[in-house]
């Protein structure tokens, strides 16, 4: 996996078959399973530049056999001497001249456990045992030091290119849209949404078709169309998990969800979510539309740790009350949802169902690709708290959420004059700042 003791065929053989699990990953959209495998072959491909005599034998370009199964691994130092002994451990150059005329290909021999050796190079460094038996010494360029700075540097350069080349190959096979959804840097944000499916919800179903419909025509052709659309529904039992990047399709999915029995008792809400978070990829954008809490609320642990390990969003869509009594302490109620937004840094939005329609707009707001969160605080009701925050010029279309019961708040900023525009409905309060808001420490000052 690092190019020592001669093993070049077995080093290359690692990169040309990781290229192809890459490229097979990245057309069945595997792209978490592509990174991982990218990941292990760019070290062993850069290695090679720092475990090799490359660099000494004068190349200036990277060694493109490396990645081309249909090219032959040349004049390698088969069964011959490679280096001249360095009792210091650190001699410039000790490959021997023979092998430097001849251009010939060999690399370090490095022992973990054992100081046994060809008469070759050593790896060298405190860790390779083979670095004391003649010839000692060693020609990795792991690291700058006095005795290789311009070799080192040179493996760094030719490391990089090659590099390069490798995603070049890849990005060529797989397609600008594609190489960028597997280096996850696409343009937008994958938009995922869990929608409960019990015969109470047929309101919230027909909101949620609403919302995916807006988001797809709003954006389709800008730079925060998304990049993939997921759908969960659940009920009990739940999913199956459907994914697309055509957005007329998911149009068509969601307009075929059909509640169906039940109605708005505890619901296998959780299952759904964790179907969600194993299915997208990180950093998603999640909604989930209910009206009951969660029957399932045994996962509420591991659904903490999913959103912690893949940084998604959660955000809540609640139109049942809140207001029934738990039959024990681990019972669930709506506050498990606003525990789980919070912990993901989304929104816990309660609200009747004549009301969520007005309640989606925050799913415009979020499924941008450049959103950014200044400030996000939870606090216990009964006291008088001020939050400060920074604005800056760089920020734009800054939006406030305020979610609880009986709140009272003073927005402040910097100086005088008009702030934005108020929107209530059910817990939520959505402020809208003035294109013109002003840089520098606002602050809201709220009562609950």
């Amino acid at each position: 996996h690092h190019f020592n003791s001669e093993s070049f065929p077995k080093g290359r053989a690692l990169i040309i078959e990781g290229m192809g699990t890459i490229k097979a990953n990245i057309r069945q959209e595997n792209f978490q399973a592509a990174r991982e495998t990218l990941g292990r072959i760019l070290h062993v491909l850069q290695d090679f530049y720092s475990h090799s005599n490359w660099v000494e034998l004068g190349y200036t370009e990277p060694y493109i056999n490396l990645i081309r199964a249909d090219l032959p691994l040349e004049n390698l130092a088969v069964d011959t001497a490679t280096c001249s002994d360095c009792a210091s451990g650190t001699c410039p150059n000790p490959i021997l001249p023979n092998i430097l005329n001849e251009k010939k290909l060999t690399s370090g021999y490095m022992g973990i456990f054992s100081a046994l050796k060809p008469t070759k190079c050593s790896h060298g460094g405190a860790g390779d045992m083979t670095s004391t038996t003649v010839p000692r010494g060693g020609i990795n360029k792991d690291e700058r030091r006095p005795d290789n700075s311009v070799f080192h540097n040179q493996a760094v350069k030719l490391a990089t290119d090659a590099s390069l080349q490798l995603l070049e190959d890849v990005r060529l096979t797989a397609g600008n849209h594609d190489f960028l959804r597997m280096m996850g840097i696409a343009r937008s944000s994958v938009l995922c949404f869990v929608i409960d499916t019990t015969g109470s919800m047929s309101d919230d179903i027909k909101e949620a078709r609403k919302v995916v419909y807006e988001i797809i025509d709003s954006k389709k052709g800008t730079q925060d169309e998304p990049s993939e659309y997921i759908l969960v529904p659940f009920n009990d039992p739940f999913g199956p998990v459907i994914r697309t990047t055509d957005p007329e399709k998911m149009k068509t999915e969601i307009s075929n969800l059909r509640p169906s029995g039940g109605g708005d008792i505890p619901e296998m809400c959780l299952s759904g979510l964790q179907l969600a978070l194993t299915s997208a990829p990180a950093s998603s954008s999640i909604y989930v539309f209910t009206d009951a809490s969660a029957k399932d609320i045994h996962l509420k642990d591991t659904i903490v740790a999913l959103i912690r390990s893949t940084k998604s969003t959660v955000s809540f869509f609640m139109t049942g009350s809140s207001r029934r009594r738990r039959r024990s302490l681990r019972a669930a109620s709506f506050q498990d949802y606003k525990d789980l937004a919070l912990v993901s840094g989304g929104q816990a939005i309660q609200v009747s169902k004549s009301q969520l329609p007005q309640a989606t707009d925050i799913i415009l707001d979020t499924s941008t690709s450049a959103l950014v969160t200044v400030l996000q605080r939870e606090r216990k009701g009964g006291t008088e708290e001020i939050f400060p925050f920074v604005l800056d010029e760089s920020l734009k279309n800054t939006t406030i959420y305020i979610t609880g019961t009986s709140v009272t708040f003073t927005l402040t900023n910097p100086t005088n004059g008009d702030l934005g525009t108020i929107k209530a409905v059910g817990n939520l309060w959505r402020i809208r700042l003035n294109d013109e808001k002003e840089a520098g420490i606002w602050k809201i000052k709220i009562m609950s």
